[in-house]
């Protein structure tokens, strides 16, 4: 569905909580802000969570969800959607099937643990992930990690990363964007529909404060999506939001602080960068 040109595109996220504000539905809404387009939300589960970590998480009942969904998508309508956190094997199967039943797109981040390691998909998920979530999927957004859990393929340098798309492709994405910021060096990231690979490099900041990257990125691609871009332009853009939004990234507690969803909003600085 394409939005008529004098309104805002709506783009709904399906995902959980980050009590914190750095992660999660806090994270999709304020990059959706940022970007121009309309957020909606489906809340998966609710997190105590802060800077240092998860202190626990509670998933919502399924019939919750579907009726969230329901009602945002039969009256408002959806030009993108985006998952995140999906907590269980139940709430991933059920997401699967509405948005398989949505005329939109759909970028889904396969969430499996915190930016801390605290897990946020029960292992029992992931066959559904695999199996019924991944096949709806516009575009695919793991991390090494998340290859890993859902592949088995383990990625120690940037040659790896075409076999690690290849294995996630396996299971029906139309696209996956690799992201290997995992890796040494610049941040570089693999998009591939497995007939041509796009190959997107940022500079790596020298800054901690990365909390909700993943997010970020799988919200920014949704919002560009939405706006009507292609795969290739919208992961491009997306991939120079986050870039500019980890170097802005501030402490905040005492642990891992959050990339700064509003860095493109104020004025830039000489250099080119975010002012503060």
């Amino acid at each position: 569905m394409r939005p008529d040109a004098l309104t805002k595109p709506n783009v709904l996220t399906v995902a959980g909580s980050d009590s914190g504000g750095g992660a999660g539905i806090q994270a999709d809404l304020k990059t959706m802000l940022a970007l121009g387009v309309h957020g909606m939300s489906v809340l998966t589960a609710v997190t105590a969570q802060n800077s240092l970590g998860v202190q626990g998480a509670w998933e919502l009942p399924v019939e919750a969800v579907r009726a969230q969904y329901r009602s945002v998508v039969d009256d408002i309508g959806v030009q993108a959607v985006k998952t995140g956190m999906l907590a269980s094997a139940e709430l991933v199967e059920a997401v699967a099937e509405l948005i398989g039943g949505t005329d939109a797109p759909a970028v889904v981040d396969p969430v499996g643990v915190s930016k801390h390691g605290d897990p946020l998909l029960a292992a029992t998920a992931l066959e559904s992930v695999r199996k019924r979530l991944l096949p709806v999927a516009t575009v695919a957004t793991p991390n090494l990690d998340e290859v890993a859990q859902l592949t088995g393929v383990h990625v120690e340098s940037e040659e790896q990363l075409p076999e690690a798309a290849a294995a996630v492709l396996a299971y029906g994405p139309r696209w996956v964007l690799i992201k290997g910021g995992h890796l040494a060096g610049d941040a570089v990231d693999l998009l591939t529909d497995g007939t041509e690979e796009h190959w997107l490099r940022a500079p790596r900041y020298d800054n901690r404060h990365t909390h909700g990257t993943g997010c970020t990125l799988a919200s920014a691609i949704a919002s560009q999506l939405a706006k009507g871009q292609s795969v290739p332009e919208a992961v491009q853009a997306a991939k120079e939001y986050v870039t500019g939004a980890i170097a802005a990234g501030f402490a905040l507690g005492a642990g891992i602080g959050p990339v700064d969803h509003g860095w493109a909003l104020r004025p830039r600085t000489g250099t080119g960068t975010p002012a503060a």
